[in-house]
């Protein structure tokens, strides 16, 4: 049985890495298409830009983040002066965190996906009278869906094991921002807690597995569906 501890640190981490994972998902989707369908200059640039969490040392990420979105940062202390918004210390920060250092695994799957459809059944539908959204949404998109699911599941996956990013921009706060990752960080340093820490190592193990599994299916069904409709 899993302790109390254990327990919140697990829930915490489905948490962040669940909202991670679906409020980027759009901007997710909007880059993939851009970076797999149009040709305008600066385009490296931006594909560079969008790629360099993957190269970028994590506590970098973190401390971008904290001079930015933190409390006084520049943009951080304008959100909470308007809206009351605050990702200092807090759930929704380790979230942010999170999408940023997981965006690019999800941009690089979506847009693959982007570039395997055939355009000639857009340009099909289009000569047909459907207008670009609609082709977007009824032909396109689903055609993706496999890429999309694929991309999902691995930004989940790398959200859930964020750790550096994390601990310097919303720090190890119990119960608030101490996800599977930092509570494993605060056993190790703890004399005699090494037993504790190596079940959260298997409950990460598990998750990470299944979460594989999951997206292996998902991504099947959805080829399978794809396949079927063409």
């Amino acid at each position: 049985m899993l302790t109390d501890y254990e327990v919140t640190a697990l829930l915490l981490s489905l948490k962040v890495s669940g909202v991670a994972v679906l409020f980027s998902l759009p901007a997710g989707i909007a880059c993939a298409w851009v970076l797999a369908r149009l040709h305008f200059p600066g385009k490296a640039l931006l594909d560079s830009v969008i790629h360099l969490p993957l190269v970028l040392p994590p506590v970098v990420i973190g401390y971008l983040l904290l001079i930015s979105m933190g409390r006084k940062g520049f943009l951080g202390e304008r959100l909470y002066d308007w809206f009351g918004i605050s990702f200092s210390f807090n759930w929704h920060g380790a979230a942010l965190a999170a999408a940023i250092v997981s965006f690019p695994l999800m941009v690089r799957a979506i847009r693959q996906s982007f570039e395997h459809v055939d355009i000639r059944l857009e340009q099909a539908a289009r000569t047909l009278g459907s207008s670009p959204l609609k082709v977007f949404l009824t032909i396109t998109l689903p055609l993706t869906a496999p890429g999309i699911i694929s991309g999902m599941v691995l930004a989940f996956a790398r959200s859930l094991g964020e750790f550096g990013s994390t601990i310097t921009f919303v720090s190890n706060i119990p119960g608030e921002t101490r996800t599977i990752p930092l509570a494993m960080y605060s056993f190790i340093e703890t004399p005699g807690a090494e037993s504790q820490a190596g079940r959260l190592c298997i409950i990460s193990i598990i998750i990470a597995l299944v979460s594989l599994g999951i997206s292996q299916w998902l991504t099947q069904k959805a080829q399978q569906r794809v396949s079927t409709a063409c």
